[in-house]
């Protein structure tokens, strides 16, 4: 971490409000003590351990919601056509 170097430039601070929605979870006790153990080792917490976790796979389900609409568009716009079909099932499966 870089430490805070004065300037001869005013300083200018911002604040804003994250609204944050508590919730309750139910854990195996065992699986609680590992998971406090692996969170002190990384110097975070449960908390901040599972609201990453949460992060990550909303923002995952996101950018494949983001990809299955591009693929999709790309699909309506392409200019490729399939054409006739000049083969049966038998033609593919004659041995």
């Amino acid at each position: 971490m870089i430490p805070f170097a004065r300037t001869a430039f005013p300083q200018h601070s911002f604040t804003y409000t994250v609204f944050m929605r508590n919730i309750t979870l139910s854990v195996d006790e065992k699986v609680l003590a590992v998971v406090r153990r692996q969170a002190a080792e990384q110097n975070s917490s449960v908390n901040a351990m599972v609201r990453d976790y949460l992060a990550r796979l909303a923002a995952h389900e996101d950018r494949a919601t983001r990809a299955r609409a591009r693929l999709s568009e790309l699909s309506r716009s392409s200019q490729g056509r399939l054409g006739q079909k000049a083969w049966t099932r038998d033609d593919l499966h004659d041995r």
